[in-house]
This record gives C-alpha cells, structure tokens and sequence, in this order.
C-alpha cells in the first residue's frame, strides 16, 4: 500500500484518523462520523476538472538542490516558512506574490509551493493567466458542457489557485473583468493565491488595473526576485544586456 494512500485505495488522511474514506468509524457503536479530512475531500472532488499537475520539468522541485539553492536566502526563507505548515497557511487564506526578473526562479518556488500543497491532500488549480482565460473563453463556446458560473465557483473553491504570468495577456475589458472576477471572489472567500509576475506593482496596475492589484496586495506577501537570467547562463547563452 502506498504511503500516499489510505487502505481503501483513496489519498490517505493526513490526519491518521480515517482510512481515506472521509469518515471515522466507530466500531464498538457500529457508526461513523465526518473526519477532519472529508471538507478538503470534497473541495478535491467538486475541482477536479481544474489543471493540478505539477509540468514535467517541475515535478521534484526541492529547496535542497538547484536552482532553489542558488537563489537569495531571505526570500526561500519566507517560501520555507509558508509551505512548513501548508496546511495552516492555506486555512488562513494566505499567499504569495513572486515578482521580478525574467529567469530569477519564480515559477520554480511557485509550482514548490504547488507541490508541497499537493502533498499534504490540498486542491490545487494551476495555470499560466493566458491559459486560464483561454479555458473561460470556452465556457461561452455554445456546445460547452460547462458554464462559466461553474468554472468560477470551482477556482473560487479550489484551496490554492496557482496562476503565472500575470500581465502577461493583453490587457482588454473583458480579460479585466474576468481576471478581477477571479481574484475578488477568493479575496471575499479567503483563499490563499499564488502568482508571478514580471511586472512591478505600478506597472502591473495598469495592465490589470489598481482595484485588482490592491486585494492581491491584501491577499498575498510580496517577494522581489531580481537578478540574471539563469535560463540564459544554464544553456550557455550569451549573458549581455
């Protein structure tokens, strides 16, 4: 039996109080009741149509090897300190906000909090903001089985929305509208977001306007990466202005 497993073949609790079913049984009474894992359970349930998986070239990520060990200690100190209690900072609805560079390694720590969320049994909906706004637009498409009331409610109950390459799509209404829709409807709901950006905050407010950029703020704990592209260097590239 996996260790990531509970007896039933379900994802173990991480509580060690039930067999994966979500329920406790009680043998000497002959009943059961509602685990403390079964609310994480059906949140699971109700988004599994959301992208979770970690990209390939991702998976395996760890702060004990590179290029996590090679970037600046004061900000994998505030990644360590969020993702040592996954559980915790997810219930309080807290996030991050990784900005800066081209190739300072924000997606890197994004998808290892990602991971470490995954790890522990929580939703987790992942995408890069021009991919998730192409899914939206298909919620319109008249033979979608899916409406987009529905898509929304589902990245509102999602317990970490992971979304790249914010300010990244061309700013238009209705990429506004979708995009505040989405951030104001976990702000209202206190569920923890991660993004990255290469945009700094004056520059991102006017790309996803100031209303959006200020419940993010309120949202999330705010990291700077700044520094070369490790891309670049990685693979030899030319490392010139």
């Amino acid at each position: 039996m996996s260790a990531a497993s509970g007896g039933s073949g379900l994802p173990a609790c991480p509580y060690g109080l039930c067999d994966g079913s979500g329920f406790v049984e009680h043998e000497a009474l002959r009943t059961a009741t509602p685990c403390q894992c079964r609310p994480a359970r059906i949140a699971r349930a109700r988004t599994r149509s959301l992208t979770s998986v970690i990209p390939r070239r991702y998976r395996g990520v760890s702060f004990d090897r590179a290029p996590v060990i090679d970037m600046p200690r004061a900000q994998i100190a505030v990644v360590r300190r969020y993702v040592r209690d996954i559980s915790a900072s997810l219930d309080a609805g807290r996030g991050l906000w990784l900005f800066g560079d081209v190739g300072t390694g924000k997606t890197t720590l994004a998808m290892l909090v990602s991971q470490s969320a995954l790890e522990v049994g929580r939703s987790v909906a992942i995408y890069s903001l021009p991919r998730l706004l192409a899914e939206i637009r298909t919620t319109f498409d008249g033979s979608s089985e899916r409406s987009y009331t529905a898509l929304l409610d589902r990245l509102t109950e999602v317990d970490l929305l992971h979304v790249d390459d914010v300010g990244a799509e061309r700013s238009s209404p209705w990429v506004l509208e979708q995009l505040y829709a989405i951030v104001n409807a976990r702000y209202e709901e206190e569920r923890s977001m991660i993004i990255t950006t290469n945009l700094e905050r004056e520059a991102l407010c006017e790309q996803i306007t100031e209303r959006t950029v200020s419940r993010l703020e309120e949202m999330c704990e705010v990291l700077p990466l700044f520094g070369g592209d490790a891309r670049r260097v990685t693979y030899g590239a030319p490392t010139g202005p």
